[in-house]
C-alpha cells in the first residue's frame, strides 16, 4: 500500500471531489461516538422525560439518522451514499455525568462511510444540547471520534 495522501487535493493543490468510478464496490461500515457532558440534574431530567421539548433520546436518535442521510449536503466533496443501515444509540452515563452517543452506518459502495457515522453522532449530540439548553447551558460536546471502520481498499481500522 502506498503512502497515505490527502485525496481531496489535486496535483496543483486545488480541492476536488475524488473520482470513485473505478473503485470496487464493497460493504463498508463505520462506528463513531461522542459525549454530551452535563449536570447530573440535567441527566436526570432527560432520563425521566421531564423536559418540556419532549423525549430527548428519541428525537436525538432520529436527528442522528437524518444527519447521516444528509452528510453529502453538509460536508463539501462528500459523495451521496445510499445508506443501508444507520443506528444511533444513546447511553446514560451517570459517572460523567452525561450521555454517550454511538452511531453505526453501513453501505455497499465505492467510498467510505466514516463521515456519515461521525455526522450522525455530531447531529445527535447537538440535538441533545438543543433540547436541554433551557435547563443547562453549561453542557459540553466532546470526544467525537471514529471508533472503527471496515471495507474498502484500506481495510479494517479500529481505535480500540
Amino acid at each position: 500500500m502506498s503512502e497515505p495522501s490527502l485525496t481531496h487535493l489535486a496535483a496543483d493543490g486545488s480541492a476536488h471531489m475524488v473520482d470513485v468510478g473505478e473503485k470496487a464496490e464493497t460493504i463498508r461500515t463505520a462506528r463513531a461516538e461522542g459525549l454530551v457532558l452535563m449536570k447530573a440534574e440535567t441527566l436526570d431530567l432527560i432520563r425521566e422525560g421531564s423536559l418540556k421539548k419532549g423525549d430527548v433520546t428519541a428525537i436525538a436518535r432520529i436527528a442522528g439518522i437524518m444527519g447521516a442521510k444528509k452528510t453529502h449536503d453538509l460536508i463539501p466533496l462528500c459523495h451521496p451514499l445510499m445508506l443501508e443501515k444507520v443506528s444511533v444509540e444513546l447511553e446514560f452515563e451517570p459517572a460523567l455525568p452525561g450521555i454517550r452517543v454511538t452511531a453505526t452506518c453501513r453501505v455497499s459502495g465505492k467510498t467510505g462511510i466514516e463521515m456519515e457515522a461521525l455526522t450522525a453522532v455530531s447531529v445527535a449530540c447537538l440535538t441533545i444540547y438543543d433540547m436541554a439548553k433551557a435547563v443547562d447551558r453549561s453542557m459540553t460536546i466532546s470526544a467525537i471520534r471514529l471508533l472503527e471502520k471496515a471495507g474498502g481498499r484500506s481495510g479494517a481500522w479500529s481505535a480500540e
